[in-house]
């Protein structure tokens, strides 16, 4: 392997994102990460890689504390906590003074509050001038008043750890409300629900789940950033408890989007992961971003299969001061959808045939973490995706909505998907 000290990631939840860390890490310095989770999943649960361990009460932050600090004791190495989930997030920087030791990864409580408020995230592209939908605000349960701004509109919570601690009927990550009548009812559902933060309502975008662009930085301690990567979102996920993370990415440069980025990370002062949700507007070719995320994305993996593991980015930060060198990314076709799903909902000729000569990786299928059981639940849970479009985005409806009406039933925390 490597003659790096022994490491030993302790990482929050229990999805794909979550076990791609512990696969970077296994992939770069042959460490058995462990995996908290709310409950077992078999993402992690029948993973050679992985220790899970079940804590049905994670979302308190005392009892997350507590078992960090308790795994810690008993680790062979340092202990870094890592997560992909905003409130976990949150919660590390906030209780970073309890875990003694263990590595947190995360930039300090007021600059991660500063941009998982999503309308100081809005007045801020504006002030260094990067390119993000028109946006107004109003809170949960507030009237909708007059608005400046164009049905159909994006309506999506401005406190995502807020949004995590209600629920009602039709409750998802980001809606798409036709007229003022589905804006009111939600801010109405919102605050009955117990949700009176800031709504962030903005101008929609026109354009399919193709027009979504990813992009991650990372900022080393000194605020340098030391790497930045992207690619072309093909397919979004669509069932409530995912919507909106990339099904499928097609890696590579993306020349304005990496510049406003690294302008944005640069002018907060930004340390470690950022991950940003970008929507190029089809009439003029600019890449609007609509949010930055404190952490590695759910679809992390495609940072790793293109040579920029992100474990390795911690570890020369935080434990060796040894940086991977420099290497031009690979392109890859990320996906965690069957090849001939995506060949339905991808109808660009020239992407076609990109996709058909790409590298493709699976974040899930790892030839060094195989059994019977697990690669069984791997491939069942990819045709699964089969099943999940069919439900929540058929083919004959119109495309480019990033986000529901209000028509599902929200998922409970211990219930989210986790293929």
């Amino acid at each position: 392997m490597t003659d790096n000290p022994a490491v030993h990631p302790v990482i929050l939840g229990g999805d794909a994102g979550a076990y791609s860390l512990a696969r970077a890490f296994h992939e770069g310095y042959g460490v058995r990460s462990t995996v908290v989770s709310i409950r077992p999943t078999p993402n992690v649960a029948r993973s050679s890689i992985i220790r899970n361990v079940v804590e049905p009460r994670l979302d308190d932050p005392a009892v997350m504390v507590e078992l960090i600090r308790r795994l810690a004791a008993t680790a062979s190495g340092p202990v870094i906590a890592l997560t992909c989930v905003d409130w976990y997030v949150r919660a590390l920087a906030e209780h970073r003074a309890w875990l003694g030791d263990v590595v947190v990864p995360y930039p300090s409580l007021d600059l991660l509050d500063h941009v998982m408020d999503k309308q100081r995230f809005s007045e801020l592209c504006h002030e260094i001038g990067v390119p993000h939908p028109r946006t107004e605000v109003r809170d949960g349960g507030e009237p909708v008043g007059e608005l400046d701004l164009t049905y159909p509109l994006i309506a999506k919570p401005g406190d995502n750890t807020a949004w995590h601690q209600v629920s009602f009927r039709g409750k998802a990550k980001v809606h798409l409300v036709r007229d003022r009548d589905e804006l009111a009812a939600l801010l109405k559902a919102a605050g009955d629900a117990g949700y009176r933060r800031p709504m962030i309502i903005q101008e929609y975008i026109p354009g399919d789940d193709a027009q979504m662009r990813i992009m991650t930085t990372y900022s080393d301690l000194a605020g340098t950033v030391r790497m930045a990567w992207g690619g072309r979102v093909l397919l979004e996920e669509h069932t409530p408890g995912t919507l909106g993370n990339p099904a499928a990415i097609l890696t590579g440069r993306l020349a304005q989007v990496e510049a406003d980025a690294r302008r944005i990370v640069e002018h907060l002062g930004w340390t470690g992961f950022a991950n940003f949700d970008v929507k190029v507007d089809p009439r003029t070719g600019v890449g609007h971003f609509l949010e930055l995320n404190p952490r590695t994305g759910r679809s992390n993996y495609y940072l790793t299969a293109s040579g920029l593991n992100p474990a390795a980015y911690w570890m020369g930060d935080h434990l060796t001061g040894h940086w991977p060198k420099f290497m031009e990314p690979l392109e890859v076709l990320y996906r965690i959808v069957p090849g001939f799903l995506l060949d339905k909902y991808v109808h660009d000729e020239s992407v076609r045939a990109t996709v058909r000569r790409a590298h493709v990786v699976h974040p899930l299928k790892y030839k060094r973490d195989l059994s019977p059981r697990r690669d069984a639940w791997v491939r069942l849970a990819e045709l699964n995706q089969v099943r999940k479009f069919a439900q929540y985005h058929p083919l004959q409806e119109p495309g480019g909505a990033r986000g529901q009406s209000g028509l599902e039933e929200p998922l409970p925390s211990a219930e989210r998907d986790v293929a």
